[in-house]
């Protein structure tokens, strides 16, 4: 039964209300890798799509998840329902502005 729990439903809610997913992932997967997930996943018809794993904010129960933290290590007890699936939200920063057109 471990076996089952260690596998996390998630699908990723983009600003659009659109779904990536849902998909299985191991619980000792990185919140990095999940972005790296999204990034491949990103539908290519959307516009100001991410361009790297740092344009990705993935938030899950109203918390900016940490690239280096685990999925186990994020998971909500809200989010503990057995064969439920979890809703990340998925926020792409855009590019910064050029520092050098400021000039005071």
């Amino acid at each position: 039964m471990a076996g089952v729990q260690d596998q996390l439903e998630i699908k990723f809610r983009l600003t659009d209300g659109s779904d990536i997913g849902p998909k299985a992932f191991p619980a000792a997967t990185s919140v990095a890798t999940l972005k790296e997930s999204v990034l491949a996943q990103w539908p290519k018809e959307k516009e100001n799509g991410p361009r790297t794993v740092k344009d990705v904010k993935l938030i899950s129960a109203g918390k900016i998840l940490e690239n280096n933290k685990t999925l186990g290590e994020c998971q909500s007890p809200l989010c503990d329902i057995p064969g439920g699936v979890t809703t990340m939200h998925v926020v792409v920063q855009p590019p910064p502005l050029e520092k050098d057109k400021q000039t005071w």
